[in-house]
């Protein structure tokens, strides 16, 4: 054959074996061999360019960075699901569908929804669900995973709905890696795939070992009778397909709920739940679609993971302001899609009202799928032979002694110079949300603070590259990017200053509203607590702590010394506009181009207010892709939702009737 005959044959059968690989599971020719037809299929398409192919196996691995992700807006929506967190509410979900002939159970995958689109046989692109009427077009991250082909042999249009996930195993080993490196770790698989999905660099996504399961046909032009028809159709094509059962009645399908629960800790990905289904499509069309989820589907949503294992110990950390938090050390269990070794235990009134004890079984979950906690213990004999815990006398970083706050659970280290205070309070202060400066971690920090070049955060800019050299693997480039982060901070604003001080009970809206009242560092110091407590949203207790803060000397000459820094210490007082006077927003999901903290700055210049929670008295949510919860109870309690595009078209045309 000539090189264009053995390019296209070696493209057709690479795509054969990968799909052999990694969606059947069943190989057929060794690691080595495939890489020899991936080496010559290389050399061929570059001597080629004339017969460049996108949809070649050879661009998977990703390349080219792009500015943005362009919008895409779906042909069929992709809608959310109901949620039912119990047997009872799944009964009333079959109760009212028995009549329909019988459902589909499937797993419910953790993961980020998304919707490929093929025509003549060929991927064409690929979106994600956003607000499930627009997403983003993420077509070259999805190239880059293994398991979704690029050709198919249906002919005719086709679009699919799949849910991309990270398998735990690459999960571990990207958060070893990032660890090693000094990044932030991801929570948990699910948003490890979702931020690897929206890199906008698409050989970063082709590092991450994405995969992805299909679940369901959202348009063809091929007649289909049952929902499980069409996932054999899809299997048919390629496609790595979510399996199913089927099941006549609602005993069946809690039957089937609980025989997935038992899977669950085996898998090599993470569930959540289950999706029960009606099969029959046109007893679908007659049961008809909400607003936002279909009337023919739910989704039974887990209790939390819990798993038994160890207290090995309890060792207890210092926090930035001084407060003694205590942790369970633990014999490692996998939970809820990573291994987890440690726990906390918040404080001591919590330890003996679960009377925990060192050496107990203890049961751990995630909470909220993300922060392990300790459950209970298991109070047995042994148990109650161990000694209760007590919260040390001294701190453990310095030496000084601790002290219980009157009527509350904490215990306080009140040695203002204690080592480990002085080192999360750096952290602190470079931390992304306050001074973001970046490559100021905590391992950096430590090495600073061990070199005997910080002793505080107005030491950060009395560092220079020959100092920084010093360190062990910095180098001169390195040293000078740090010091441009370093020097870029100054510029950070007034709020942003006020937050990164670590003010006990003064986070990020308050540093905002502190900045907004007063503009300027040095009207602080003569503030008063009643002043203080006068500005909407603090209390007489945040208004102590701000006046005890400035009161103190030390705060004196560290803040002139950051002034003398160049540290910017005052800002412009914005009259803010009156468009969103009187209304509050809840944000939730993730916005198209808006990070949320953007978003709620916008609100708040135009007179709004932001909350974390929704209630009858909101006035907006703020809805971006996979918004979860808290877009179920704005849908049930009527409360207006907008997108992202909504918000900027009421702030541009002055008017919230847009």
């Amino acid at each position: 054959m000539n090189e264009r005959e053995e390019l296209l044959y070696l493209r057709e059968q690479i795509e054969y074996h990968r799909k052999k690989y990694y969606v059947e599971d069943d190989p057929e020719i060794s690691d080595a061999e495939f890489d020899k037809l991936y080496r010559r299929l290389e050399d061929l398409e570059a001597a080629h360019p004339q017969w460049h192919d996108d949809n070649s196996p050879i661009y998977r691995v990703g390349g080219g960075v792009l500015e943005r992700f362009e919008k895409h807006s779906h042909t069929v929506p992709l809608k959310s699901l109901t949620d039912v967190f119990s047997f009872e509410e799944l009964a009333e979900f079959t109760a009212r569908t028995a009549h329909c002939g019988g459902y589909t159970v499937e797993k419910k995958i953790d993961g980020l929804s998304v919707a490929l689109i093929y025509n003549g046989g060929r991927f064409l692109s690929g979106a994600t669900r956003g607000d499930g009427l627009v997403g983003e077009d993420v077509t070259a991250n999805l190239r880059t995973v293994k398991s979704i082909p690029m050709t198919v042999p249906y002919k005719g249009y086709l679009e699919v709905r799949g849910e991309v996930f990270m398998p735990r195993a690459s999960f571990e080993k990207l958060n070893a890696e990032r660890e090693k490196n000094g990044e932030a770790l991801f929570a948990n698989p699910r948003n490890a795939a979702a931020g690897s999905l929206r890199q906008l660099d698409s050989s970063i996504a082709a590092k991450r070992n994405l995969d992805i399961f299909i679940f369901n046909l959202q348009k063809c032009d091929k007649e289909f009778t049952t929902h499980g028809e069409t996932l054999d159709f899809l299997k048919e094509q390629g496609f790595k397909v979510l399996g199913y059962a089927l099941a006549s009645d609602h005993e069946q399908v809690v039957r089937e709920i609980e025989r997935i629960g038992e899977q669950r800790s085996g898998l090599s990905y993470d569930i959540d739940g289950a999706v029960v289904k009606v099969n029959d499509l046109e007893e679908r069309r007659i049961l008809g679609e909400g607003t936002n989820v279909p009337k023919w589907a739910v989704a039974y949503k887990f209790p939390p993971e819990q798993k038994e294992t160890t207290l090995l110990d309890i060792y207890v950390q210092v926090g930035r302001t001084g407060v003694l938090t205590p942790n369970a050390l633990l014999e490692p269990v996998h939970l809820a899609g990573s291994t987890v070794s440690r726990a906390t235990l918040h404080n001591i009134d919590n330890i003996r009202f679960k009377d925990i004890r060192i050496g107990d079984t203890v049961t751990v979950q995630k909470a909220g799928d993300i922060i392990p906690e300790v459950v209970s213990s298991k109070k047995d004999e042994a148990h109650f032979a161990r000694p209760l815990y007590e919260m040390p006398c001294v701190c453990p970083s310095c030496g000084e002694k601790t002290v219980r706050i009157e009527g509350e659970a904490k215990t306080i280290c009140t040695n203002g110079a204690c080592p480990a205070q002085r080192q999360r309070s750096i952290e602190h202060y470079a931390s992304k949300d306050a001074m973001n400066i970046d490559g100021m971690g905590p391992a950096m920090v430590k090495s600073l603070i061990d070199a005997g070049m910080l002793t505080d955060i107005a030491d950060l800019y009395c560092l220079d590259v020959e100092k920084l050299q010093t360190l062990d693997r910095m180098g001169k480039k390195s040293a000078e990017n740090l010091l441009a982060s370093v020097e870029n901070s100054k510029k950070s604003g007034l709020a942003r200053l006020i937050f990164g001080l670590g003010i006990q009970n003064v986070g990020q809206k308050a540093g905002k509203a502190l900045a907004e009242h007063y503009g300027d560092i040095e009207s602080l110091f003569a503030a008063s607590a009643e002043e203080i407590a006068s500005i909407d949203d603090f209390g007489a207790i945040t208004a102590s702590c701000v006046v005890s803060y400035f009161s103190h000397p030390q705060t004196r000459a560290l803040v002139d010394r950051l002034k003398a820094a160049g540290v910017v210490t005052s800002e412009e007082k914005k009259e803010k506009g009156a468009l969103f006077a009187g209304k509050t927003f809840v944000l939730t999901g993730t916005l198209p181009t808006l990070k949320r903290s953007q978003a709620a700055a916008l609100i708040e210049e135009n007179g709004g207010k932001t909350s974390s929670s929704v209630s009858k008295s909101t006035d907006f949510v703020l809805a971006g892709e996979e918004a979860g919860s808290k877009l179920t109870k704005a849908q049930s309690l009527g409360v207006a939702i907008i997108d992202e595009e909504k918000l900027l078209l009421m702030i541009e045309k002055g008017s919230m009737d847009v």
